[in-house]
């Protein structure tokens, strides 16, 4: 039996849910908990080869993928390295959830066209502030992914037999 005080929602709000179910740094908060992203959640449509985001521009929003796809590159020099390509229900500017942050790397579409989810910084960073509850599960599941690119990145490293120098990964801590 269903509880009477219990909010509902719309179909269309539902659809967004279990969209936003499917990010990873989304997957463990109830609808109760995502409702507070919808009034924030712009969707933008993007053409290809426009620019979302440069390598160290500020982070000034979370980005989530509805339809299209994404290049992550990397600038050396006057060359871009594309680090990966990704689709529809991944997300990235992930560090848009971290405070005072810039990009590490540059991301342009590549699709003829996109349709990308915008979460302004400032108001994950309100969300946060109103909801501690919301802030620690999606910071913990930023860590675990945070955490499993460190395990590629060593494993990376091992299979490259050391072709880049780890000592400057630790520089900064």
């Amino acid at each position: 039996m269903k509880n009477p005080f219990q909010r509902s929602y719309s179909a269309e709000e539902t659809s967004i849910f279990n969209f936003l179910s499917g990010i990873k740094i989304f997957e463990t908060l109830t609808d109760d908990e995502k409702v507070s992203f919808l009034p924030y959640l712009y969707l933008r449509k993007y053409k290809q080869d426009e620019v979302v985001f440069f390598r160290k521009d500020p982070s000034h929003a979370l980005y989530i993928i509805k339809r299209g796809k994404v290049s992550i590159s990397f600038d050396i020099g006057d060359n871009l390295e594309i680090l990966n390509q990704i689709g529809s229900g991944h997300s990235f500017g992930n560090n848009a959830c971290i405070a005072d942050t810039n990009r590490f790397y540059n991301a342009i579409v590549t699709s003829v066209d996109a349709d990308l989810y915008v979460i302004p910084h400032v108001n994950i960073m309100d969300i946060f502030s109103a909801q501690p509850k919301i802030k620690a599960k999606v910071l913990a599941s930023l860590t675990e992914m945070y955490d499993e690119y460190t395990k590629q990145l060593f494993a990376s490293y091992r299979s490259s037999r050391g072709f880049f120098s780890l000592d400057l990964l630790y520089t900064t801590f």
